[in-house]
Order: C-alpha cells, then structure tokens, then sequence
C-alpha cells in the first residue's frame, strides 16, 4: 500500500465509527467517480496483470477456442 493510502487508513482509524462510515463513502464515490466500471488499473496492477499474461502460465494451444463462453 502507498503512502498515502496508509496515513488515510491511520487516519481514517481515529475517526468515530459513523464518522469512518462517513469518510468510506465519500472514497467510494470519488473512485467512482473516477472509474465506475473498476475497469482501471494502478501502476501497480498493471504490471501484475502484464507480469501474468507473459508468464506463459497457460499456454494458448492448450485452449479449445471453439468452447470459449460455452
């Protein structure tokens, strides 16, 4: 976790129960505000999700193309 998502974290943990309700949902509607599908990614994602499609983890011949969604 960066930084500054953890002073938010600490400080967020001093608040009162209903005001930490508060402050949860005002993040929430800025990240949804900022992507409402959750179809970004951070940096950090980013790079897991390149990391995992170049692994060869699965290989692409061992896929039966004609099955896919079925």
């Amino acid at each position: 976790m960066q930084n500054i998502a953890m002073d938010v974290r600490n400080l967020v943990e001093i608040l009162p129960q209903d005001d930490q309700r508060l402050a949860y949902e005002l993040v929430k509607k800025l990240v949804l505000a900022w992507d409402p599908n959750f179809t970004k990614t951070t940096p950090e994602e980013a790079a897991r999700i390149k990391s995992a499609e170049e692994s060869g983890f699965v290989n692409e011949k061992d896929i039966d193309w004609e099955k896919i969604g079925v």
